[in-house]
């Protein structure tokens, strides 16, 4: 199988930043960049389909959990447990594809949620319900297409093809809950479990055909010793040392700190929908598609554009300043058309800020170490979707909506202060 063989392209600098080897002819590394291009899209189709099949499945869980007996409280430790593993599970699967390369890894996470789905369809008892999550630990789909995407592509444009895979997230968002929603009303619950299984299987087809055994330099001979030694996918030395790189801890700990509030807006909005706003199903479900489009839009038309012209540090000060208004439009928001002005604001700096800080992190470490990071990235989600329903739901019970919003704006303008002073301390020539 010709598309199965290590991809390389040139020699990287410490810094993971590729170099082009100058013995190659211009005509090898032309046709070098082709098959790298089309990987690429390969993985975005991967990518669109693996987010259509994880909506798919938001309209089959909740029923399934009504039908077993489920109350909101349950459903919340249902939601926990999935953060909880995927938040042990995603550094290490990122190790994983580091080792074993990006084939092998996304090959596990799409047999896992080939599992999953099964799981799901068979799931007759509460303790199945919880069962069927364990395959989450190695369902990190999006994450090892950052990291093929990352590996393939120049350190200059790899904000702009990460945004994609954002893009493709809109995609999937849309046309699963759409699907998920037809398929549940017509044929039920299980026949839409088995639906998703045969569609994961189908991705899993196109991992095998299509992606090369590695996306990764391939090490010097004078490393092969040292990346011998270093082949242990549980090994926490290795995935903790990523923090000692120049400038990691520092990005790491901003998109915890800024993110976490606007993580916690987002696992609290199906509670604020129903009750704050007083939407019903099918409103909610023309929301959610409005989020989606803008996401579309903005990943696929806007981020590109950007980092082209501004640099990384102005991009994540930025959204981190739109961020903190948001979060005091949403202290002051009465209804669903005040929500609605905020949309795409919101939408933009979440995608930016994402997109931003997965690129400068991926870029701060050697590219033996990306798919490590991105796990580690991944990981921050898993994080706020652990801790989120529990501080939301304090701060929602006892101060209202309003101080889900007051906190994101107070933290946020916190960081906006901290990454100005950092951007006007640099000198012109260290400007990204």
């Amino acid at each position: 199988m010709a598309e199965s063989e290590a991809f390389t392209a040139g020699s990287r600098n410490g810094r993971g930043e590729a170099t082009v080897e100058p013995s190659r002819t211009p005509e090898a590394n032309v046709a070098e960049r082709k098959n790298a291009t089309k990987i690429i899209y390969i993985v975005y189709i991967i990518a669109a389909l693996d987010v259509t099949w994880m909506f798919l499945q938001f309209s089959v869980t909740p029923y399934v959990a009504k039908k077993l007996g489920f109350d909101t409280l349950w459903f919340g430790y249902l939601q926990t447990t999935v953060g909880l593993i995927q938040l042990l599970g995603g550094p290490m699967f990122g190790r994983f594809g580091d080792v074993f390369g990006a084939r092998i890894a996304l090959l596990l996470a799409c047999a896992s949620t080939v599992v999953f789905f099964l799981l799901l369809a068979v799931a007759d008892h509460p303790v199945m319900l919880f069962v069927h999550k364990l395959p989450t630990v190695f369902m990190h789909v999006l994450p090892a297409t950052q990291m093929v995407v990352a590996d393939l592509t120049e350190p200059d444009k790899r904000a702009a093809a990460l945004s994609k895979v954002g893009l493709c997230f809109g995609i999937g968002m849309i046309f699963g809950s759409t699907l998920g929603g037809h398929l549940n009303t017509h044929y039920g619950e299980k026949f839409t479990a088995c639906f998703g299984a045969a569609g994961s299987f189908f991705s899993l087809l196109l991992v095998y055909k299509f992606i090369p055994k590695t996306t990764k330099v391939q090490p010097a001979e004078g490393n092969i010793s040292n990346e011998r030694r270093n082949r242990s996918v549980f090994s926490i030395r290795e995935i903790t040392r990523l923090m000692d790189f120049p400038g990691v801890s520092r990005t790491f700990a901003v998109k915890v700190v800024a993110g976490l509030p606007s993580g916690i807006f987002q696992v609290m909005f199906s509670i604020i929908a129903l009750e704050f706003f007083k939407l019903d199903p099918q409103q909610n479900g023309n929301l959610m598609a409005f989020f989606g489009i803008t996401q579309m839009v903005i990943q696929g038309g806007v981020i590109d554009r950007l980092t082209s012209r501004y640099s990384e540090s102005s991009l994540l000060l930025v959204s981190v300043a739109i961020s903190s208004l948001v979060g005091l439009a949403h202290a002051y928001m009465q209804d669903i058309f005040q929500f609605c002005l905020t949309v795409v604001p919101m939408m933009f700096s979440l995608s930016v800020f994402n997109v931003i800080t997965d690129s400068i992190l991926t870029k701060s470490v050697p590219s033996s170490d990306t798919g490590t990071m991105l796990g580690l990235c991944s990981s921050v989600q898993s994080l706020l979707r652990t801790v989120g329903p529990t501080v939301g739901g304090f701060l929602y019970v006892n101060y209202g909506v309003s101080s889900i919003g007051t906190v994101q704006f107070v933290v946020n303008v916190v960081v906006f202060l901290y990454l100005l002073r950092r951007h006007l301390n640099k000198t012109p020539e260290h400007q990204d």
